[in-house]
């Protein structure tokens, strides 16, 4: 066996176990990922997710459809309808969100001088066909319900900024 051959068989015995001691290394470290469903990753109170529409806590809903969020969507997703009601305020009698349409910029949460319509916490939303994501006013408020304490405690942690 010559010089070179045993040199080079040295240097492959230090390759072999300079990498046996790199994995080694990295084995010992907690691990960079998450296991997905089971752990979910923190997120910020500013989270733009799943659309939905507040009530005030004695259960009357917050909008009072003066059609600011349909104006400003850049994305024309958002259609209202409004009546006045009896007492002479206006509330909707139609809310849809076209969340095909929704490209999640949050001006609609920005534009409401009530709280109304907020873009929780909610990142699994998906669904089999098109038509489960048109939101209507009843599973938007059907959200802000199931919601309701993350949205909150989100929008005080962000009131500083706002």
């Amino acid at each position: 066996m010559s010089w070179l051959e045993r040199n080079l068989r040295a240097v492959m015995l230090m390759d072999i176990v300079s990498g046996m001691f790199l994995a080694l290394r990295y084995m010992a470290r907690p691990k960079p990922t998450v296991n997905y469903p089971f752990e979910k990753g923190p997120l910020s109170p500013r989270f733009r997710g799943e659309h939905a529409l507040r009530r005030y806590p004695n259960g009357e809903e917050r909008c009072i459809a003066c059609k600011l969020c349909e104006a400003i969507c850049p994305a024309q997703a958002i259609t209202i309808e409004a009546e006045p009601r009896d007492d002479g305020s206006r509330r909707t009698t139609r809310y849809d969100i076209d969340m095909v349409k929704c490209i999640y910029c949050g001006f609609c949460q920005e534009a409401c001088p009530v709280d109304a319509i907020v873009e929780g916490p909610n990142f699994e939303f998906s669904t089999e066909t098109r038509a489960e994501l048109l939101y209507n006013k009843e599973k938007l408020l059907a959200n802000g319900d199931r919601w309701e304490r993350e949205i909150a405690k989100n929008l005080e942690l962000d009131a500083p900024y706002r």
